[in-house]
């Protein structure tokens, strides 16, 4: 099978406490869970392994269902070893993997991986079925020689941190709320196209980014952002929305970058979110819109400074 050959690949030098999921952002409540899985790994003399999923695997087991996704798996990676963790095994999950029992996945993990200790989050459960629960794979730890711990999650303003509960906030356009959640602002990375150079003739020339396809956005509305081109950080406005003032029926998302006159068409940038400013509204024309860009981009500029 596919995942043998990419479980193979991996060859730890010694035994590894692990954990799995899809980790998507890597969350306060991801990054509480890495914490333990290392402090395990250091007090038993193992490394530290997250296996992660490409792909939410509810995408396979649920015909039609549509996750959007807050991290490309490069910024998951990118992430978990910024956490500390020694080994980042990216799985696709397919159909075939969906019909490995539990006891067929923790036998992969014991035989390539070397696993000694798995650390789940709370509501956990892998195999065909999710029969693989905590007192299933307590069972099968005895068995096979591997602990299991379930750590508890993050609460903050009495929710729990969840992947689905970011999503909902950005949704909402509640930014403050995602970043809380993240413990750092939430970001996307996109190329920069060709627009229709509508911002220019109005004075403020903005970059349309495409972002990837299944990429989570902030609700419709104007934000103050950090533009980061070129190895240098911008501050900037973003408007993510149809922009009903001219009767568009494309959702954009545009930069204004302040302060800059240069040209990005082609490059990756990466757009940071900072604060909400207001809903994207429809203006009786051009010249209103104008003025209201004005303050946007100063209340912006005084965010972005503190």
């Amino acid at each position: 099978m596919l995942i043998e050959e990419k479980l193979s690949r991996v060859k730890p030098q010694r035994d590894t406490a692990l954990t799995v999921g899809v980790f998507d952002g890597v969350h306060r409540g991801h990054r509480s869970l890495i914490a333990r899985l290392n402090q395990e790994a250091a007090a038993a003399g193992l490394d530290s392994g997250v296996v992660t999923f490409q792909h939410h695997p509810r995408l396979v087991l649920k015909a039609h269902s549509h996750i959007t996704r807050l991290t490309s798996l490069q910024e998951r990676i990118t992430l978990l070893e910024r956490a500390g963790v020694k080994h980042v095994v990216p799985l696709s999950f397919t159909p075939d993997v969906s019909q490995l029992s539990a006891r067929e996945f923790v036998e992969l993990l014991r035989r390539y991986l070397r696993m000694r200790a798995l650390i789940i989050g709370p509501d956990f459960a892998l195999g065909k079925a999710r029969k693989g629960d905590t007192a299933a794979l307590e069972a099968l730890g005895q068995e096979l020689g591997f602990t299991v711990e379930a750590v508890p999650p993050m609460v903050m303003n009495g929710e729990a941190i969840s992947s689905t509960a970011i999503r909902k906030a950005l949704a909402e356009g509640d930014i403050r709320k995602a970043t809380e959640f993240l413990g750092r602002h939430f970001s996307l990375q996109g190329q920069v196209a060709r627009g229709d150079s509508r911002g220019k003739t109005l004075g403020f020339p903005t970059a349309n980014i495409v972002p990837e396809q299944g990429q989570a956005l902030p609700a419709d509305g104007v934000y103050a952002v950090r533009v980061y081109a070129g190895g240098e950080a911008h501050r900037a406005v973003a408007n993510i929305g149809l922009r009903p003032t001219f009767g568009s029926e494309e959702r954009l998302l545009e930069v204004h970058l302040l302060g800059f006159d240069g040209d990005l068409y082609g490059q990756e940038i990466e757009v940071e979110f900072i604060d909400r400013l207001r809903d994207e509204v429809r203006f009786s024309d051009a010249e209103q819109l104008k003025v209201q860009v004005m303050k946007d981009i100063e209340q912006a500029g005084a965010i972005l400074e503190r």
